[in-house]
């Protein structure tokens, strides 16, 4: 997903600043895409040289901070916007999740420690999906597009946690037989001792 093109979509539904893009993006749609400010305001600047966005407020900041800048989507920007929206799209599945890079490696750590994060991650996941199923009922209201995703993302989420728990039942109960082996082995090995 281009960054831009997430942008103009979100102006669709209101005027907004540059932080409550990223915030938007980072509250409703984390389990698609993540976004950070050095992404959003060289977009927007891009977005308004090109004519796609414009200013709507400039507000100064408190406290003697940067302005406070609300921008609006233009005509110009809700065209490229559609011709972007009725493009062909690279349909490859992607998911970047820097946990899921660590845990492939697990095996080469220790497995309390990797337990222990997997039982963060869990805490991480179940607190979202928390969050997302508090929030459905106002995405409901939003279309039946939006509500269709809102709900990928809760069903996306749940089946993370299930996953995870999953996981950690089965390191641990790998763990637990590892653990009965070497038993077993120092056992025999005591009794050729005393043989």
């Amino acid at each position: 997903m281009s960054v831009r093109f997430a942008i103009l979509g979100l102006l669709h539904y209101r005027n907004m600043h540059g932080y409550e893009i990223k915030r938007h993006i980072e509250n409703h749609f984390g389990h698609m895409w993540t976004i950070n400010y050095g992404q959003i305001y060289p977009n927007l600047k891009s977005l308004e040289e090109e004519g796609c966005v414009t200013l709507a407020d400039v507000t100064p900041a408190e406290r003697g901070g940067p302005q406070k800048k609300l921008y609006a989507i233009t005509p110009e920007g809700r065209k490229k916007f559609l011709h972007w929206l009725e493009s062909e799209e690279d349909s490859r599945m992607s998911l970047r999740d820097p946990f899921l890079m660590r845990f492939i490696f697990f095996s080469f750590g220790n497995r309390e420690q990797s337990l222990a994060i997997i039982d963060k991650q869990i805490r991480i996941y179940e607190k979202q999906l928390d969050k997302r199923r508090q929030h459905l009922e106002r995405w409901r209201e939003r279309g039946e597009y939006v509500r269709l995703v809102a709900e990928l993302g809760e069903e996306f989420n749940l089946m993370y946690v299930q996953w995870l728990n999953r996981a950690r039942q089965e390191i641990q109960n790998n763990k637990e037989q590892e653990g009965m082996k070497e038993n077993s082995l120092e056992e025999l090995s005591r009794k050729k001792q005393v043989q």
